[in-house]
């Protein structure tokens, strides 16, 4: 099990407080890599003895979360930040590598579900760069799920071509952008899941506004049956990472008590 949670300016702080949890894993969302960071986040990691799975990228630019913006200001989707985000992409990659984490992860956007559209072959091509770079650093490259249906990841995938993708599994932003139920995405993407954000939720009920969050074990996400599934189906052996997006004192009571939670179900 583990958390994903920002590195900010202090990884000493950052990796403490997953120790503290019980937790032996992590993601990071890093958007910046200033000189000497990964030998900081080397230090900590080997300090609390914190194994950090993936890197979390977005950026650089405005990203708006919503239904009404978000289309074209997230990922690499959109024309005029694509080639700033596929060298921060890149940068990510570098960053990993030298810090000996396996994977980066990222929301590529709100990628179309027409194959024939110039957004989606121009994204193809921009994805075939990156991930074509992590490959070369020995990484995976990791596609947030939710934004684009579960056959639309499919056919990215295979059409980017290369063997080191994967899915990394939200098992909320399925409900929270009203793509699919998480538990009938693994039909279309189950093989390909290579990383998992434990977050629950409900299904967007304003047009423009993105499913609301709620603490584990209060939304529409059927956890059993997810891990039943990922195990015995699609013998998934990786990360549990929780995901809790709010802020205050309450978000991380609500990652204390998501641990035994989905413990019990591990």
């Amino acid at each position: 099990m583990g958390l994903i949670l920002g590195l900010g300016k202090d990884p000493d702080g950052a990796i403490a407080k997953v120790h503290s949890l019980g937790l032996p894993t992590c993601e990071l969302a890093i958007d910046e890599f200033p000189p000497g960071l990964e030998t900081h986040l080397v230090q900590a990691l080997n300090k609390y003895n914190v194994q950090c799975t993936a890197i979390f990228t977005m950026g650089p630019g405005e990203q708006i979360w919503d239904f009404d913006n978000g289309p074209n200001t997230i990922g690499i989707v959109p024309p005029a930040t694509r080639s700033a985000r596929v060298a921060r992409l890149k940068q990510s990659s570098d960053f990993a590598k030298k810090c000996g984490i396996s994977a980066i992860r990222t929301h590529c956007g709100f990628i179309p579900m027409n194959p024939q559209d110039p957004l989606y072959r121009e994204t193809i091509t921009a994805l075939k760069e990156v991930v074509g770079h992590c490959r070369a650093n020995g990484q995976t490259f990791l596609y947030e799920t939710g934004q684009e249906t579960p056959i639309t990841l499919v056919r990215t995938i295979l059409d980017v071509g290369f063997d080191n993708q994967g899915a990394g599994f939200d098992t909320m932003n399925c409900l929270g952008y009203d793509t699919a139920n998480p538990v009938d995405s693994l039909d279309v993407f189950g093989k390909y899941v290579k990383a998992m954000h434990a977050k629950d939720g409900l299904y967007p009920t304003k047009p423009n506004e993105y499913g609301k969050q709620v603490p584990m074990g209060q939304g529409l996400v059927n956890f059993p049956v997810i891990f039943h599934r990922l195990k015995t189906e699609f013998h998934y052996h990786g990360a549990v990472t929780i995901e809790r997006e709010t802020e205050g004192p309450g978000q991380l009571e609500d990652v204390r008590r998501s641990i035994p939670y989905l413990q019990k179900l591990i």
